[in-house]
């Protein structure tokens, strides 16, 4: 871990870590993203800035924010903002920043990210586009460059009719430390095109299956001849102080050799009806609005734009 620590706004200096944090350091980190998401009513980072905190394999470089008290450079105490410098793909870095909503406005936020750009030139994800996060972008001349929404529907009203499942394909769950590798291969192909899921690895994968959220049943493939045709993951977020526990259509990837056959609207229904069998009153999904056929399919199932991440550049 190299640190190197340079002034900031009065009061506040800004520490720069790479490696995975020390783990007083990533419980600060979560805990400020936590009251900054009680605050807004939005997380701030995203599941894979969170993972890459404590991630010795992470291409990712941590600013933080802390007060100048002089405290060791590993302690968590004194943390009013962080910023998330993604560097997975050197051609496209990311920035994912968060602020102590008591501290705002004081000049933390433009520096994290005038120090980030002395290290590459990040695109800006904001969570929920927020009217303050969009003045902060205009104030910077960053403009849109992608939009990632958020898809919402009630599982307590009508269920969809579940499809017949076609001839000669079979519905099972995942089997850890044995499906991995076609699981993989099967993502790649589906979301050839996409700029995050299409990269995931081994190790990105084998890092959510020791998520405390990760539950093999909630992973359904679909497949023929031992062959993988698609897949639907699914996962439960816990209660926080303004959600109710909820569940997620958190993946979903059918074979472009398989498209046609409806086997994505089968295993999107098959996911939203595990979820309601576990007791749960919501589901969510994030998609692209430039991803039409899976938006077509998503509000034939009930859902509905509810929320917008955007990415700034």
């Amino acid at each position: 871990m190299n640190d190197l620590t340079r002034a900031g706004p009065a009061g506040v200096r800004i520490d720069e870590l790479t490696g995975p944090l020390p783990p007083t350091l990533e419980a600060a980190v979560r805990s400020l993203a936590t009251d900054a998401e009680t605050a807004d009513g939005v997380a701030p980072l995203s599941e894979a800035a969170l993972l890459a905190l404590g991630d010795p394999e992470a291409r990712a470089t941590h600013l933080l924010a802390r007060e100048s008290d002089g405290l060791d450079a590993e302690a968590g105490r004194g943390l009013v903002g962080y910023a998330g410098l993604d560097r997975s793909d050197p051609a496209d870095p990311a920035l994912h920043l968060v602020v102590a909503p008591e501290r705002r406005r004081h000049g933390i936020g433009s520096t994290l990210l005038a120090r980030a750009r002395t290290l590459a030139q990040p695109s800006v994800w904001a969570h929920g586009a927020l009217p303050a996060a969009r003045t902060f972008a205009d104030a910077r001349d960053l403009a849109v460059v992608r939009e990632l929404w958020v898809m919402r529907r009630e599982l307590n009203s009508e269920p969809p009719d579940r499809p017949q499942l076609p001839v000669g394909v079979t519905i099972r769950s995942f089997v850890p430390g044995r499906d991995e590798q076609a699981w993989l291969a099967l993502n790649a192909r589906a979301f050839a095109d996409h700029p995050e899921q299409g990269r995931m690895t081994l190790h990105d994968l084998l890092a959510r299956e020791a998520e405390p959220w990760f539950d093999a049943h909630g992973l359904l493939l679909a497949e023929r001849d031992g062959a993988l045709l698609g897949s639907v993951w699914t996962k439960v977020h816990p209660a926080s102080g303004f959600e109710p526990e909820l569940g997620e259509v958190y993946v979903l990837g059918v074979d472009p050799a398989a498209h046609g056959r409806g086997l994505g609207r089968l295993l999107a229904v098959l996911a939203l009806a595990q979820l309601s069998d576990r007791g749960l009153e919501l589901a969510i999904l994030y998609t692209g609005p430039e991803n039409t056929a899976a938006v077509r399919l998503y509000r034939s199932l009930g859902f509905d734009v509810t929320g917008t991440d955007v990415q700034y550049r």
